[in-house]
């Protein structure tokens, strides 16, 4: 399932919706949860139904758990679950080295 999911994100026409959600939200974390992570959600919505899945949001959040409880037990189904992550969710900057000390100059 998790690689039907994958594969879905890979479609044209749902490569095509992630990539104007991701132009609208600009990087701005509020702004990806507004615009991308609906389509996000939509996409794997739509293949994890076949599989007994609720096609809602509850049924997606069932879905990543399941994936989450394998991930430690099947290298394989980490990979992916990464890949899948990678695809909607910005990646992880740190702040510069030196920021957020809690000091005042």
């Amino acid at each position: 399932v998790l690689a039907e999911v994958i594969k879905a994100f890979g479609a044209p026409e749902n490569a095509q919706r992630m990539e104007e959600a991701r132009d609208n939200a600009c990087n701005d974390m509020g702004k990806m949860l507004q615009f991308l992570l609906p389509v996000a959600t939509q996409i794997q919505q739509d293949v994890i139904k076949a599989y007994g899945f609720s096609s809602d949001g509850e049924g997606v959040l069932k879905f990543a758990r399941l994936i989450k409880s394998y991930e430690s037990q099947d290298p394989e189904i980490a990979s992916m679950s990464g890949k899948l992550k990678a695809m909607f969710l910005p990646p992880m900057t740190l702040p510069p080295h030196g920021a957020g000390t809690g000091g005042v100059a």
